[in-house]
């Protein structure tokens, strides 16, 4: 059901690689409440990945950026600004380990592959928001958000770097939200369920991070679709005031000691 929230309103969204990306269900559910917006990802990922099909769904551009690249980032907001003149939202959906992909254990981190990392995860939100403060491109109440993930407060084993880089993220988020609220614009994190997407699934036992999540969240995980109306949410205008935070969007996982479904899997007394 769609409720015009967003009609009128103009974005970019990166990250969208296949249906399974919360960015691609981001995107159709900004187009189904009335939201314009540029489709933007890395060249390979644009390359290997199924972006003008949901282009040609939501009637959006695509322009490929790296986003570690201020050259490449200037002349997506440059796009941005010819097309629309300033945006209202901008979705962060971007995420990657050299160190998980190649199965690194922590304690033996390939430190070239964790800047690289550290560049794609966390940085690159620094310098899409940095971008878009000096072409001053967001309308007032305009949101910015990322995605994250609660292994940046807890430890979740083969989680790896991906945990230092969102803590990362988390912390330039509340900065640089800082001085966006100067311009009365929000800047916040979403902190998501774990969900299959494909950079989720190549994290090892993912299987058992989203079993485990289910078993601990009394409303269950959040899917792809759920994030998907959150961020909507948060990029409307009922969402103004709200900046500088990280929400978590998990069933309850976040605030949750322990359910009775784990302890009966534990509880071995009364077996």
């Amino acid at each position: 059901m769609s409720y015009g929230l967003l009609k009128g309103k103009k974005g970019i969204i990166f990250g969208a690689l296949n249906e399974q990306s919360i960015a691609w269900k981001v995107a159709e559910r900004c187009h189904e409440e009335g939201a314009e917006f540029i489709l933007s990802n890395a060249p390979i990922a644009m390359r290997m990945g199924e972006l003008n099909a949901l282009a040609e769904k939501t009637g959006s551009e695509t322009v490929g950026a790296d986003a570690t690249s201020i050259e490449d980032l200037e002349k997506l907001f440059d796009a941005a600004i010819a097309k629309f003149g300033k945006i209202d939202f901008i979705l962060h959906s971007i995420g990657m380990s050299v160190n998980v992909r190649k199965g690194k254990h922590y304690t033996e981190m390939n430190y070239d592959w964790l800047e690289k990392g550290w560049d794609v995860s966390a940085v690159s939100f620094h310098k899409v928001m940095r971008v878009a403060w000096e072409k001053n491109c967001m309308n007032e109440w305009g949101s910015i958000l990322a995605l994250t993930y609660i292994a940046a407060q807890r430890t979740f084993a083969d989680y790896n770097d991906m945990a230092d880089n969102k803590a990362y993220l988390e912390s330039i988020t509340r900065t640089f939200g800082y001085y966006w609220g100067e311009k009365k614009v929000r800047v916040n994190t979403i902190s998501q369920s774990p969900t299959p997407t494909t950079a989720g699934s190549g994290v090892k036992g993912f299987g058992g991070f989203l079993g485990y999540a289910e078993d601990m969240s009394p409303l269950g995980n959040a899917t792809a679709l759920d994030c998907a109306n959150y961020c909507v949410s948060m990029f409307s205008d009922l969402t103004k005031k709200v900046t500088m935070q990280n929400l978590f969007h998990d069933g309850g996982f976040s605030s949750t000691g322990v359910t009775e479904k784990v302890v009966k899997k534990y509880d071995t007394e009364n077996k």
